[in-house]
This record gives structure tokens, C-alpha cells and sequence, in this order.
């Protein structure tokens, strides 16, 4: 048993030192951005990202600096649906809000996000019955793939309070898998002295779910990778409100990804930006000469 059991260890450590190695040896090949930040895009964060227009000036460039960064590394292609500049802008940020405090992160196990229309089931498809799949992180013969529903990417922006943001769930996957397992404990993000009292208070919280004493999203009652995931969606959408129902899980959940969202996220409902409003950017300037200029 004793010598199982030290193999088991020794498989975990060996798949992340292999997974420390693809981080490493991706930064070779992973772009910087020469480029100035699109005017266009500016606009589509400012209107759309409440995340992003909380932030201070300097962290607004740090967040747009990022999302170029994603864009010019990952391929985002649509499947029956049509790829434009607000879709790409949106994914990029949902990619860069759960990692934003970690300026060296970079999505080593992705290659590609597919957009769909709407819902698909298991096998993909996009007609039918059973069609009640929103995201994915691919697996097998999809490996380095997500897959997203354009419908529920648009939503996951546009509901500011529902708790819910699809794109985001599943880049919490991919945090979460980056240490070689999908298992609802980020080990590259998490110190080792906080991971048995995360799965404590994981186990403790699914069972309210089922007990039905929670206002945390059912799905999340589904194991601790869905869980980590669903409550990522509740920490980044309404951190005061999840600080007030679930203090102990809030401040894990500031360790993980170190950032204090209950105090960053003042603001919070956007509005849209006309040609002759003042520039969100703090210049003093109207945003047809500043940030909007053509």
C-alpha cells in the first residue's frame, strides 16, 4: 500500500514538473503585442467589462496590454456563427480577469476557442435534443480547444448580477487543469497550507447546495471541479455579496487568485459611451478626440 501510494505521489509530481516545463518553454513562442490598444476595443471593454472600468488608469492598460497579448496568441473561430471584434474582445477579457493579478500567466494548454451559436450537446452538435451545453474545455482528440456559446458569452456580459459568466467558468477550468488535473484545487495558485481547509469548506458548501440552504448555483453541487468553477463565476460577478453569505470561502478565494474584488468592483453596471462624453480615460478630453479619435 505504502509503495502505491508513493508511486502516486511521484506521478503527481512528475505531471507537474512536466507542466511547469510547457509553461516555461511556451514563453518562447508566446507574442507580445507591438501594436497600440484599438480605440474600438477600448470602447467594447468600457461599455461591456465591469471588471475592467473599476480598475485604475495604469491597470486599465496592464488589463488591455493582456487582452491583446490573448488575442494575438489564441485563435478564436466560429462553428456555423460568425467571429467578430466584440466576441474576440469579450473572450480575451474573460481569459484575463481570473488571471489579472498574475502578470506572467499565460494559457499554455490552449490553442484555440471555438464559438458556437447557442447550446450544443456531448457529441457537439448544434441541432437536435440534449442540447444543453454552454462551455467546454476540450479532452482527448480536443485537447488545447474550448468551446463556447456565443449566446451565453454575450449574456455572461450583459446579466451584471446574476452570479453567472459562462466564459469565465471555463477559463477557471483551465487555471485549474494547468497543474496537470482538473480537480477543483488550483495547486499552481493555491499555498499548499490552504488546500485541505479549500477542500474542507468545498465539501461543507455542496452540502448546503443539496440540502437546499444555499445561494450558490446547483451545478456547482456537481463535484469540487464544477464547484471551484461556479463560485469563480459568484466571486468575480458579486464578490460583496458572496464576502456577506460566505465570508471564509471569499477570502480563500482572494488568496487563489489575490485579487480583494469586494473592495476593487465600485462601479457596477455600464453604460454606453457617446462620441461627445467625456473620455472614461481621465484626459480631460471628449472621447471623439481621445480614446475614440478615428
Amino acid at each position: 500500500m505504502e509503495k502505491i501510494y508513493a508511486l502516486l505521489l511521484f506521478a503527481g509530481f512528475l505531471i507537474l514538473i512536466i507542466n511547469l516545463f510547457k509553461r516555461i518553454n511556451s514563453k518562447n513562442k508566446w507574442k507580445k503585442p507591438i501594436k497600440p490598444f484599438p480605440a474600438s476595443w477600448k470602447k467594447t471593454l468600457y461599455e461591456n467589462v465591469i471588471f475592467y472600468t473599476n480598475l485604475e488608469a495604469e491597470e486599465k492598460k496592464r488589463f488591455e496590454n493582456k487582452v491583446q497579448e490573448f488575442l494575438i496568441n489564441i485563435n478564436i473561430s466560429g462553428v456555423e456563427t460568425e467571429v467578430n471584434e466584440y466576441d474576440r474582445v469579450l473572450v480575451a477579457a474573460s481569459a484575463v480577469i481570473p488571471i489579472f493579478a498574475f502578470p506572467d500567466w499565460q494559457y499554455f494548454n490552449l490553442k484555440e476557442v471555438l464559438l458556437y451559436p447557442g447550446l450544443f450537446n456531448e457529441q457537439f452538435g448544434t441541432d437536435g435534443e440534449k442540447r444543453s451545453i454552454a462551455g467546454m474545455v476540450g479532452t482527448g482528440y480536443m485537447e488545447g480547444k474550448m468551446i463556447l456559446s456565443k449566446q451565453a458569452l454575450h449574456h455572461g456580459f450583459r446579466n451584471e448580477s446574476d452570479k453567472k459568466n459562462t466564459a469565465i467558468h471555463e477559463f477557471v477550468h483551465l487555471i485549474d487543469k494547468a497543474d496537470g488535473n482538473i480537480d477543483g484545487i488550483p495547486s499552481l495558485l493555491l499555498e499548499k497550507q490552504y488546500t485541505i481547509p479549500w477542500i474542507d469548506l468545498i465539501q461543507k458548501k455542496i452540502e448546503k447546495i443539496y440540502e437546499g440552504e444555499s445561494d450558490i448555483n446547483p451545478y456547482g453541487a456537481t463535484n469540487k471541479t464544477e464547484f471551484f468553477a461556479v463560485i469563480s463565476e459568484y466571486f468575480f460577478e458579486r464578490p460583496k455579496l458572496l464576502k456577506q453569505k460566505h465570508p471564509e470561502l471569499y477570502m480563500l478565494l482572494e488568496r487563489i487568485f489575490d485579487q480583494k474584488m469586494a473592495k476593487k468592483l465600485k462601479k457596477t453596471s455600464s453604460s454606453e459611451i457617446n462620441r461627445n462624453d467625456s473620455c472614461p480615460c481621465g484626459s480631460g478630453k471628449k472621447y471623439k478626440k481621445c480614446c475614440g479619435k478615428i
